[in-house]
């Protein structure tokens, strides 16, 4: 074994989290390895966020053409070629890869490629991708191992039941599926194999899709998904499934059967953390999550752990976050801890859903009181034009308080949530926002419109 080679930062996961601590923390003047088991970018570029969000717009794309001879346009939709849109797929991750690579690698940042194990204090020890192995020490050592698609106890993953891994590289559209979770990548999948043509069912053992939202944006989401012909089995609980010629055959804890041709299982992602030797390190985990304060430092002084290792909301910005405030406490800069509520969350399905906040009940929790208000999309010129419903719904702190919930419902509401954040984040009261002026005709009216209405100022018919 090579002799141990040290810097001022050492990072363990080359995901959202590890690069961008990296990259700020090269940028501070501070010297960084960063060791990564597989490609720089991690799920969120390879396997995640953007290869689901290309596939989406691809089935937006197919709906846009369905629908065309409802605005005028003669147009058909002839088919779908899974080869060219895995290839398109695969082009934008490729396009961003090589950007992420030739960026880090213009920053003073070390990069090894191999699997790490922390191997004792900061210091961790990696099977090297070409050979060998080596020893890596940190005056710092950040954690960002990420996480793996979970399953059920008893359920196997294999052949025509899989995980979003095994889903995003499929060469066909499948006739039938059944999603099991209605969570957000449950959603997303339904969403975009619905508008492929495929006939979906949706399996969710919680009383709503999308259950950690707001029950208001739920039920849009449902209705919508109902007037799109998929399949809600809302709920219900799964009991087995097994595989027989051609596909599936489902069993539900009610009895009942569904069979298609594959089932995805869709059921959450769970940390990266097993055999990777934090908890021989001394590092504290809970439920397979790293435990940290609030500035990210765990059980073991100078170990900090960022992204979905850490407990909480699982999204590449939430990581992507931690990781540059990390590498600026390092650098002894001020700075504030990454709070939860504020980062923005987003669905991409048809229709999109976007939050940042509380939802009704946990602002009634917080503050014994809370006001509401829903403005619908039908209200609102750009999205009559666009012919999407949903709406918004906003939650004050009483009457009288700041903003502390907003929920977005709609086409393109994605692209709202940077305001709707700024609102939160800045504790702005529905009076500070009514007084802006939006342009006409937009989808961003709408939030305005509804802050007017909750200000005691509604112009439009709201409800």
């Amino acid at each position: 074994m090579a002799s141990e080679k040290s810097a001022d930062v050492l990072i363990l996961g080359g995901g959202s989290g590890g690069y961008a601590c990296a990259l700020r923390a090269a940028q501070l003047g501070m010297s960084v390895i960063l060791i990564e088991a597989d490609k720089l970018g991690g799920t969120c570029l390879h396997n995640g966020c953007i290869p689901t969000k290309a596939l989406l717009h691809a089935a937006e794309i197919a709906d846009s053409v369905r629908e065309a001879p409802g605005f005028g346009i003669k147009a058909t939709l002839d088919g779908v070629d899974m080869s060219a849109v895995n290839t398109y797929k695969d082009d934008v991750i490729a396009g961003l890869y090589r950007g992420l690579q030739g960026l880090v690698a213009s920053r003073d940042v070390e990069l090894v490629g191999g699997h790490g194990r922390v191997v004792g204090d900061r210091t961790v020890e990696v099977e090297l991708a070409d050979g060998g192995t080596a020893r890596y020490r940190g005056e710092a050592l950040v954690l960002a191992t990420g996480s793996r698609s979970k399953s059920l106890p008893g359920l196997t993953i294999g052949g025509a039941v899989m995980t979003s891994d095994r889903a995003l590289e499929l060469d066909s559209v499948p006739e039938r599926v059944v999603v099991l979770g209605g969570g957000v990548i449950g959603c997303e999948f339904a969403s975009v194999w619905s508008s492929l043509g495929a006939h979906v069912t949706i399996v969710e053992a919680a009383p709503n899709l999308l259950p950690t939202e707001d029950p208001w944006t739920s039920k849009q989401v449902e209705r919508a998904f109902r007037k799109r012909g998929l399949v809600l089995r809302t709920k219900t609980a799964f009991s087995s499934v097994t595989e027989v010629d051609g596909g599936v055959d489902v069993e539900l804890a009610d009895g009942s059967r569904i069979e298609a041709d594959i089932m995805l299982v869709a059921v959450g992602r769970g940390p990266r953390t097993d055999e990777m030797g934090f908890a021989e390190a001394g590092v504290d985990l809970e439920r397979g999550f790293v435990v940290t304060d609030e500035w990210l430092q765990t059980s073991v002084p100078g170990v900090f752990a960022v992204g979905d290792i850490v407990a909480g909301p699982q999204l590449a910005h939430r990581g992507f976050a931690q990781g540059i405030m990390v590498a600026e406490q390092l650098a002894g800069l001020d700075c504030v801890p990454v709070a939860d509520k504020g980062i923005p969350r987003v669905t991409y399905s048809n229709p999109e859903v976007a939050s940042v906040g509380l939802t009704e009940a946990e602002a009634t929790a917080q503050y014994g009181d809370a006001s509401t208000v829903v403005y619908d999309l039908g209200g609102n010129g750009k999205s009559r034009i666009l012919r999407t419903s949903g709406g918004v719904k906003l939650v004050s702190a009483g009457p009288d308080g700041p903003v502390v919930g907003i929920h977005l419902v709609g086409a393109r509401v994605g692209e709202l949530i940077g305001e709707a954040q700024l609102i939160y984040n800045w504790e702005a009261t529905a009076g500070d926002v009514a007084q802006h002026i939006h342009a006409h005709p937009t989808q961003a009216e709408a939030l305005g419109e509804a802050h007017l209405a909750l200000a005691g100022k509604a112009l439009h018919a709201h409800g």
